[in-house]
């Protein structure tokens, strides 16, 4: 690996960087510690401009160039961690109990921050760097608000560049998925408001229970047939919560998923079958249904000539053998495709040794990667403000 040298003498204070947010989780818009060690950080690198707030926790960075450019290149990472009770035994677990960083935004802090004190160092680069530490990825809606509080009319940037680690036990892998990389996501809550009665006389009763457990199984078929075979959508059901004693047969259930998807018109179609089944099942039960759809996630596109130049930047650190540029797309979402929506850019992937999926109490994150993926992030900077 050809890790560029301040980052590789920085190795330890970036293993401890990332080994105390691991240790301090803070959910979707309430990572104000977090928020403040990297400013703090920032700061001690001899970053030119800090602005806190952003969308109430986000943190924007600005490192200008030693040459004359008007092209600015933005860099982000997510900051947030899951509801998730860490599982890990690790030294540095969190100690913030039912709070995890089990998808490892502690990690992608930690390498853009690992960026910056290069970039802040060198200023090899002709133009600014845009250092953008993102809040509430995890579908609280963080790129949205840093959106809607003006963050590209106060931070202009011509590209905009992020990177994922992946568990695969691959270290050192770089990969991207030109495209549509990663699906779009809307979520769903149904409300079924049936008749309860006594469980020994349930035919006093609109049973909302069997009324969900008939809906599930409709659900599917939108995919098996509605959805044309050739177009790739996931529909999940991911809750049902009714009910509250053994012999009562509640007046009500409630139904929770997501749907997932790589084109717009396809999620739309998914909705509308929703609807007309769920007003269908309100008629055939006689009772009364409300469904709740909203969108949480776009889909996620990479631009084809930023992902070569991405992965040509990766090939510098990693070396050519390490890298890939055909990744299939993922069924996962990610809210940096709302950026990308106003700025164009590319989102890859990084392996590590670690191989517990993400999301998942048991989720290890090898802090080997750290600087490699800071390098990377680097890199872009460098060879895309060259001249």
């Amino acid at each position: 690996m050809n890790v560029m040298p301040i980052i590789a003498d920085s190795t330890e204070e970036l293993e401890a960087i990332f080994k105390d947010l691991h240790a301090h989780p803070e959910i979707g818009f309430t990572e104000h510690r977090t928020a403040g060690v990297v400013a703090e950080k920032l700061k001690a690198y001899g970053v030119d401009e800090i602005h806190t707030g952003i969308a109430g926790t986000g943190v924007v960075g600005i490192i200008r160039g030693n040459r004359e450019g008007a092209r600015r290149i933005g860099l982000r990472a997510d900051m947030d961690a899951l509801p998730i009770n860490e599982e890990t035994n690790l030294a540095y677990a969190s100690t913030n109990p039912g709070v995890m960083h089990a998808c490892g935004h502690d990690a992608h802090t930690t390498m853009l921050l690992g960026a910056a004190r290069h970039l802040a160092a060198t200023r090899d680069f002709a133009g600014t760097a845009v250092l953008i530490f993102q809040p509430a990825e995890e579908g609280l809606g963080g790129a949205r608000g840093m959106l809607a509080d003006g963050l590209f009319e106060r931070f202009p940037c011509d590209e905009i560049y992020g990177m994922h680690n992946m568990p695969n036990g691959e270290a050192g892998k770089v990969g991207i998925c030109k495209g549509a990389a990663m699906a779009g996501a809307s979520f769903f809550d149904i409300t079924i408001q049936g008749k309860g009665s006594h469980a020994a006389m349930p035919h006093q009763s609109r049973d909302p229970l069997v009324i969900a457990s008939d809906l599930v199984g409709s659900l599917q078929t939108i995919l098996s047939r509605n959805i044309a075979p050739l177009d790739t959508c996931v529909l999940s059901v991911t809750q049902i919560h009714s009910g509250s004693a053994y012999n009562v047969v509640p007046d009500s259930a409630s139904l929770a998923g997501t749907i997932r998807y790589f084109k717009d018109e396809v999620c739309q179609l998914a909705e509308t079958r929703m609807r007309e089944l769920c007003a269908g099942f309100a008629t055939a039960y006689g009772v009364t249904i409300n469904i709740d759809l909203r969108n949480i996630f776009d889909v996620l596109m990479n631009d084809a000539d930023l992902s070569d130049a991405y992965m040509e930047a990766a090939a510098d650190i990693v070396g050519r053998e390490n890298i890939s540029g055909t990744d299939e797309p993922a069924t996962g979402s990610e809210d940096f495709a709302d950026m990308l929506k106003v700025v164009p850019g590319a989102y890859c992937r990084i392996g590590h040794s670690g191989t517990t999926g993400l999301h998942n109490p048991s989720f290890f994150l090898d802090p080997e990667v750290l600087p490699v993926g800071a390098s990377v992030m680097a890199r872009i900077v460098e060879r895309r403000l060259a001249n």
